[in-house]
C-alpha cells in the first residue's frame, strides 16, 4: 500500500486486520510507523514495499502523485501485479495512470472509494470499481477487508467518472448545510434550530447531521478537507462543463474557505465562506 495518510492508514489497519500480507509506504515516514503494530510491514522506499506484491494499492494525492511514485519503483513490481488505484484523480489523469500501469506491466483497476476517515477505519468504504474481468479474483479479499460494498462498472476509468458525480453531490450538500444555517441565523434565529427542524425527518440523513453538527460547533477536524474538495470541485467542473453549475459555486466557496486559513479543515468549514449579515446570530 502506497499512502496511509487520513483514508489510507484506515484502509491498511483493515487489510491486515483480515490477515493480508501487507508492506505500506508513505512519504513521510513517521505517518506510516504506527502501521506496525497492526501487523503490517513498513519499509522507507517505494520499490521495497511493491516487490513481490500480487496488488499494489494507491491512496494518494492526485495523478502526479501517483505516477511519480510507481515510476520510483519501475523493475520492482511482480509480473502480473495489479495496480488498484484508489485515489480521486478525476477523468484525464485516471486515462493518464492507466497508460503508466501499461508502462510498468500492471494490469489498471481504477477504484476510488465512497467516504470519508470514519469509513476508511471502519472497513465501510463503498468501492467503485472498473477494469479487467480478471483482476477480481485476485482483489476479493482487499474489497472485502476495506468496504461494505464493492460496484463494478466495466473498463476502467468508469469508476473515477462516478466519483466525480458522487463527490458533486457531497461538496453541495455541505455547502446547502452551511447556507440554511446561515439563513436561519440571518433571519434571527439559532442556526443549529435548523439541525433541530430536520431531525428525524426525510431530510435528514447521517451525512447531515455530521457536517452540520460541526458547522454549529465551529470545529472542524478532517475527514474530508477543504483543500481536496478544492481539487475534487475543480475536477467536476473542468470535465463536466455546463453540467455542473452547483459545483461551479461550491468550488468558489471552497476557494473561498481555504483561502480564509481553512485548507486543512473539515468540509464543514464551508460554513465560513458563506456570508452573513451583520448581527446575524
Amino acid at each position: 500500500m502506497l499512502g496511509t495518510g487520513v483514508m489510507g492508514a484506515g484502509m491498511a489497519r483493515n487489510i491486515a486486520a483480515a490477515g493480508l500480507p501487507l508492506t505500506v509506504w508513505n512519504r513521510t515516514p513517521e505517518r506510516a510507523a504506527p502501521l506496525a503494530e497492526a501487523g503490517a510491514r513498513v519499509v522507507a522506499t517505494v520499490a521495497d514495499a511493491v516487490r513481490g506484491a500480487d496488488v499494489v494499492l494507491t491512496m494518494l494525492w492526485d495523478a502526479d502523485t501517483v505516477e511519480t511514485v510507481l515510476r520510483d519503483a519501475d523493475g520492482a513490481f511482480a509480473p502480473g501485479a495489479v495496480l488498484l488505484q484508489t485515489s480521486t484523480v478525476g477523468v484525464a489523469g485516471a486515462a493518464r495512470l492507466a497508460e503508466v500501469a501499461a508502462d510498468l506491466g500492471l494490469r489498471y483497476v481504477d477504484a476510488p472509494v465512497l467516504g470519508t476517515k470514519y469509513p476508511a477505519e471502519q472497513g465501510t468504504l463503498v468501492v467503485l470499481a472498473s477494469g479487467p474481468e480478471e483482476a477480481r479474483a485476485v482483489l476479493a479479499p482487499v474489497f472485502a477487508a476495506i468496504g461494505s460494498r464493492t460496484v463494478w462498472l466495466g473498463e476502467a476509468g468508469a469508476a473515477s467518472r462516478l466519483k466525480l458525480a458522487a463527490n458533486a453531490f457531497v461538496l453541495n450538500v455541505t455547502a446547502a448545510v452551511a447556507e440554511s444555517m446561515a439563513v436561519a441565523g440571518a433571519l434571527g434565529l439559532a442556526p443549529a434550530e435548523f439541525l433541530q427542524a430536520i431531525q428525524g425527518g426525510p431530510m435528514e440523513s447521517p451525512f447531515v447531521a455530521a457536517k452540520g453538527a460541526l458547522m454549529a460547533a465551529g470545529d472542524y477536524p478532517a475527514s474530508f478537507a477543504v483543500d481536496g474538495g478544492v481539487k475534487d470541485a475543480g475536477f467536476v467542473v473542468a470535465e463536466a462543463g455546463a453540467a455542473a453549475p452547483l459545483t461551479a459555486v461550491t468550488l468558489d466557496l471552497l476557494r473561498a474557505a481555504s483561502a480564509a486559513g481553512h485548507g486543512d479543515d473539515d468540509i464543514a468549514a464551508l460554513a465560513h465562506a458563506v456570508p452573513r449579515p451583520e448581527g446575524a446570530r
